[in-house]
């Protein structure tokens, strides 16, 4: 993984994600987006483990659903925003480039 990847994966996913385990993920995954996506997922998956709201009658009330949609949306993002690895002919899926001459429709004498 270069300097570039890093910095990227480091943008996606906070400054304090820890470098030596995005490069030991990168090494088994092949693919930034899929390191970020599979972080992704794994802290969305620590929020439904455990309960997204919690109440406690006249002390204290703590909802977590507005951090895991966080998550989906960022999750939803990274999945559409390019990534430094991304090859060329995927990334622009659909679009074609044609060129042709034009020609009058009669001849001018």
């Amino acid at each position: 993984m270069d300097e570039f990847q890093r910095s990227w994966l480091l943008a996606q996913l906070g400054p304090n994600t820890d470098p030596a385990d995005l490069e030991r993920r990168f090494f088994r995954l092949r693919s930034v987006r899929a390191v970020a996506l599979e972080v992704l997922g794994e802290r969305r998956a620590k929020l439904l483990g455990d309960p997204l709201k919690v109440t406690v009658d006249g002390v204290v009330t703590m909802d977590l659903q507005e951090n895991l949609r966080g998550i989906e949306r960022q999750i939803e993002a990274v999945g559409q925003t390019p990534a430094p690895d991304d090859r060329e002919d995927e990334s622009e899926e659909g679009t074609a480039l044609a060129t042709s001459v034009m020609m009058p429709a009669r001849r001018y004498r």
